[in-house]
Parts: structure tokens; C-alpha cells; sequence
């Protein structure tokens, strides 16, 4: 019988948390429709990496461009039209910042010259403070080998890898997927049925297609995923004084996180994790009210608790004493915004999510399709990066072993690694989010005191920041 996927999802309610709205989707989430049986596929590839944003892309291309799966035909499928682009004047609103782990990566297969070539900026300092006392803790370039990260637009990173794509990497855009037949084991191959009629089969299907992945749904993969009661607003920011913006800024206010990302000597990129209720009035705010309420935002110290102040000044006179500092991190102060770029504004959901499983027979899922974060550390599509680099490493083990690139214990291998790193990155970078909302004295008191200590604790220091770029 032929099995056509729909797209469905039965969403299991769980008792409200704080800030969060918890669903776990299950194997039950999809349903299978029998139908007529499967014609012959009109055609056949190795690999078919279905998604075509920034981590899909990379997949297809870090995989053509390995010397052993050269031979390999491979296909990337993008539902949406190719679109001609050329690198605008002015900065775009959605950015990343890019570990070292991922420009190595790109380096390794020729991407970040074209990186280099269109725009990039270092961040050499990353300094994070809080609004409730004086705790802060920064990051700089000695405690890892280059720059704590660089700064690139989300369409600039698309393009170098779309410029480093080897001819004989298959893209087909305006490719919709209707469903996926998935094979119960290794012994048979995935087929794909495409909305224009045709099918396709593979011996290794990429789940590269989002948060709201498809693939992983056919997989019946468990995922459990909460929202934040957050957006994120973004935009490109007009700085009041042109400076060596190299900077990285990041406080944390009882609403959510707010960082400043350097792009130019006088842009920097705007990421405000915030309520629902109050993205929603900053958004409706005319420009100039808008910039005053970012200045207020970074500036304002009207919430600092003087109790935790007092017992900080102190905390902070004890660890002097016991762990006498080589140079003491200098506070500095952040810029100030003169204006918003006109027509910058935007905002987007925030939350987590995590797939029990990343393979099955003949299936990866990489990227959003596998996990989600919130961005206050910058690490989301590092982590799908991450799955790249590990994901194309086991496919080349596998082909030097001589073993089927399908095979499920193969694939196993890929994703014990990855779910190593990730769940850990993702349980603290929720941690992170849960401490920072919580305005109760004691909690205040508490992390303030032990950000201090991780700020003067150098070894603790470029353990972190290790961990980051891995």
C-alpha cells in the first residue's frame, strides 16, 4: 500500500509552568494514510537534505564537498523560490554570531573567505552585567584563541555557502513535500512525494525543515518544547558616537535579556527578549519613543536592590583578598543609540524544544528540526553547525569502514555525540533564562554573587567559553 504522511500533530496539554506552556508531541502525532500503492520513484539520490535555510544549505554543501562522498549524488530540496540577492547597503535585522568551532567549519570547505569578502565583524569583548547590582562578568580574547566571535548577517552566511555549493550538489527550489514513506529498517530506502506529483527515494534523508520539521514528525521522534512567554524584538541600531565597536553587550533586565552586537563602527544589531504584552507596545512605539526606550533599557539603574548592592560591595572586597586578580575586567560602558534604522523593527517567538531522538533507519534530523533555544547566548544555529560538522564526520567514517551510510547504527553514532553537547548547552542556556526572571531578593543576592566569582575564576572563565565554541 502506498503511505502518504500528513501533516498533523496531536499536542498533549501539561500543567502550565512558569513562563512556559509545556507539549510533548509523540509517535501518535502523525498519521499514516493508505492509499493507492507507490509507483516507481522517478528518481534516485544518496543524500536528500530536505530544508533550504542556513543550516541545510551547509549540510548539502560540507557534504558535497567531502572527498569521500564525492561519488554520492546528493540533493537539497527548498520549498521556497530562488530568489536573485545581492548584499545591500544597509545591514539586515537578523544576525548571528558565529563561534570559532563554525568558522572553522566554514574555513575547512572555503565559505568564510566569501564571508570575509562581503561583511563580518569581530566581537573581541563580550561584557554582560545585570540591572538588579554591579555583578557582571566578561569574556575577551584571552581566554580562547581568536576573537570571541564574529558578527554576520543570516542572508550573508546563506549567500558564501550558496557561492562554495559544488555543481554536482542538485538544488531544486519550489519543491513542497507532500509526506515521507520511511522504512522500518536499513534493508529499504526513504521515498518522497513532492507536491508537483513526483517521487523520490534516498538511502539517507536529512531532516534539515525547522521547528515544526516534518521529518521529524514521520519519525514519530518524541519532542518536548515549551514557548516562552517572550518575542524577540530585533533592528539595526544608529550609534550616538562612532567608536572601535567590538564589542559584544548583554544585560539582563527582569522582562529578559537585551544585547547590542557590533556590526560597524557606528551599527550595532538589536536582539530584546522580552514579554509578549511589551514587544508588542515597543513595536507600536514611533521611532524616536522606541530608541528612548532602548536607552533606558541598557542605561537605567532605578532597579538595582541596594541590600544586594551593599552585600556585593562586600563580596566582591573578600575575593580580592583571596584571589588577587591579574588586571581586574574594567566595566565599560556600553554605547548609546541615537536612532533606529527605519524599517529595521521586527520579532519573532522565542522558545525550547528538543527531539528525543535525532535518527532513525535511513533519517537525521540536524538543526531546528532536532533542537531549539532561546538566543540570549547566541549559540542556536551554532549548535546546527555543530550537527553539521558531526553529522558529515560519521557519513565519512562510515564510507572508510565501507558500511551503508543508512545505517541506523551508523547514524546512532552521530547522534550520541550531538545530544552529548546540545542537551547540556540547552539545559543551561534555560537555567540561564529561569535565574535572570526571577526578581526575589535572595535569587537577586545569590546569582550576583556567583557571577562575581565566575568573573575573577580565569580557569572556570575559558572553560565556558570552550564549551561555547565546541
Amino acid at each position: 500500500m502506498r503511505h502518504l504522511l500528513r501533516k498533523s500533530a496531536a499536542v498533549f496539554p501539561r500543567p502550565k509552568l512558569p513562563f512556559i506552556s509545556l507539549r510533548l508531541l509523540s509517535s501518535s502525532s502523525v498519521k499514516r494514510q493508505e492509499t493507492e500503492s507507490f509507483a516507481a520513484p522517478d528518481d534516485h539520490y544518496d543524500v536528500v537534505v530536505s530544508g533550504g535555510g542556513m543550516v541545510g544549505f551547509a549540510a548539502a554543501c560540507v557534504l558535497g564537498r567531502s572527498k569521500r562522498l564525492s561519488d554520492r549524488r546528493i540533493l537539497l530540496l527548498e520549498g521556497g523560490p530562488k530568489k536573485p540577492w545581492s548584499l545591500p547597503k544597509e545591514y539586515t535585522n537578523r544576525v548571528c554570531a558565529l563561534s570559532g568551532h563554525t568558522q572553522r567549519l566554514f574555513e575547512k570547505h572555503g565559505i568564510w573567505e566569501h564571508i570575509m569578502r562581503m561583511r563580518a565583524q569581530p566581537v573581541r569583548r563580550m561584557q554582560v552585567w545585570e540591572s538588579c547590582s554591579e555583578a557582571m562578568i566578561t569574556f575577551d580574547e584571552q581566554y580562547q584563541d581568536d576573537v570571541v566571535a564574529h558578527i554576520v548577517e543570516n542572508d550573508v552566511i546563506l549567500q558564501a555557502i550558496k557561492n562554495q555549493m559544488p555543481d554536482h550538489v542538485e538544488v531544486q527550489f519550489n519543491s513542497k513535500v507532500d509526506g515521507y514513506d520511511l522504512p522500518q529498517d536499513s534493508s529499504s530506502r526513504v521515498t518522497i512525494s513532492l507536491a508537483n506529483g513526483k517521487t523520490l527515494s534516498t538511502d539517507l534523508l536529512i531532516g534539515a525543515d525547522g521547528a515544526k520539521s516534518l521529518v521529524r514528525q514521520t519519525m514519530g521522534s518524541q519532542y518536548l518544547g515549551w514557548e516562552y512567554d517572550q518575542m524577540g524584538i530585533v533592528a539595526t541600531l544608529q550609534l550616538s558616537e562612532p567608536s572601535d565597536n567590538t564589542v559584544a553587550w548583554q544585560r539582563f533586565l527582569p522582562t529578559g535579556p537585551i544585547a547590542l552586537l557590533p556590526l560597524t563602527d557606528d551599527r550595532s544589531s538589536l536582539v530584546w527578549s522580552t514579554t509578549k504584552d511589551n514587544a508588542k507596545t515597543l513595536l507600536e512605539l514611533p521611532e524616536e519613543e522606541f530608541t528612548d526606550a532602548l536607552n533606558r533599557a541598557i542605561w537605567d539603574n532605578s532597579r538595582t536592590d541596594q541590600t544586594v548592592q551593599a552585600v556585593h560591595e562586600k563580596w566582591m572586597n573578600m575575593l580580592d583578598v583571596l584571589i588577587p586578580s591579574q588586571g581586574v575586567d574594567v566595566r565599560q560602558l556600553p554605547p548609546s543609540v541615537s536612532a533606529v534604522i527605519p524599517g529595521s523593527r521586527g520579532a519573532f517567538p522565542l522558545g525550547l524544544g528538543h527531539a528525543v531522538h535525532y535518527v532513525a533507519p535511513r533519517v537525521a534530523l540536524i538543526g531546528d528540526a532536532a533542537h531549539r533555544v532561546h538566543p540570549l547566548a547566541g549559540q542556536g544555529v551554532n549548535l546546527g553547525f555543530g550537527d553539521v560538522t558531526s553529522l558529515s564526520e560519521t557519513l565519512e567514517k562510515a564510507v572508510l569502514l565501507g558500511a551503508d551510510i543508512g545505517d541506523v547504527r551508523e547514524l546512532h553514532k552521530y547522534e550520541s555525540e550531538r545530544q552529548k553537547h546540545n542537551v547540556a548547552t540547552m539545559a543551561s542556556i534555560d537555567g540561564l533564562y529561569r535565574l535572570y526572571s526571577c526578581n526575589a531578593t535572595p535569587v537577586v543576592l545569590l546569582r550576583s554573587l556567583g557571577l562575581s566569582a565566575v568573573n575573577v575564576l580565569s580557569p572556570l572563565k575559558r572553560y565556558i567559553m570552550k564549551h561555547a565554541e565546541s
